[in-house]
């Protein structure tokens, strides 16, 4: 029986001061950002999705809220695909600061693997994928929508492709509005694709990944 589950990450947020908002309230989505998740409502609309959870922050929500009202469900919230903690949070990360170079920080730099400035990547896997499996098991044979953060849901991909979670913030393949899908056959794990469908919409300034699909989907089975 196939079963997919499709995480996805909230549009563009209003945040002017560049400010590191990680797990902070009040932070909403911009215009545009409602445009992305309506763009992901035109794309998932007509899916045979029967589940919609976000993690409990206003930005997923609202990313959420549009496809939830094409398909007539109410969303759920899972507290477990919330984005990560981070010491960093509330701090200023544009191009001009030089936050990272302030000697304070330092002792929160050391182990990039665990890593040792905020949660833990082994403990962001383990939530997000026991979030998974749950919502594989209760829309068994149908789709669940999740909607969640960048680094949660590229952990999580990570994780299921075997690849080390070491890697270049800058080079994540998980722009805004972003549909990275697992699909399952029975309780195994099966294949994974990426999409963007919001993806002639991101900002230049945001778009990192030099990977960007540009809306094509991109599959891979998992090792």
């Amino acid at each position: 029986m196939k079963t997919v589950v499709h995480l996805l990450r909230h549009g563009e947020v209003n945040n002017p001061q560049g400010i590191l908002y990680g797990r902070s309230d009040g932070y909403h989505l911009t215009p545009r950002g409602v445009e992305m998740a309506e763009r992901v409502a035109e794309t998932l609309g007509t899916r045979d999705v029967t589940l919609i959870r976000t993690s409990p922050l206003e930005r997923t929500r609202e990313t959420a809220d549009p496809t939830a009202r094409a398909l007539g469900l109410e969303i759920e919230t899972d507290e477990r695909v919330i984005e990560s903690s981070n010491v960093f949070e509330g701090q200023p990360f544009g191009q001009g600061d030089r936050i990272l170079r302030k000697p304070r920080y330092w002792k929160y730099l050391w182990n990039p693997f665990k890593p040792s400035w905020g949660e833990p990547y082994r403990q962001v896997v383990d939530r997000m994928m026991a979030a998974v499996h749950d919502a594989r098991r209760d829309a068994e044979g149908h789709e669940a929508l999740i909607v969640s953060h960048q680094l949660p849901i590229w952990i999580t991909r990570l994780h299921v492709e075997n690849r080390s979670f070491l890697h270049d913030p800058r080079r994540r393949q998980c722009t805004l509005c972003s549909l990275t899908s697992l699909e399952f056959e029975g309780q195994d794990l099966v294949r994974l694709t990426y999409s963007e469908p919001a993806g002639d919409l991101i900002p230049l300034k945001d778009r990192r990944s030099p990977f960007s699909t540009g809306g094509a989907p991109e599959e891979n089975t998992p090792a």
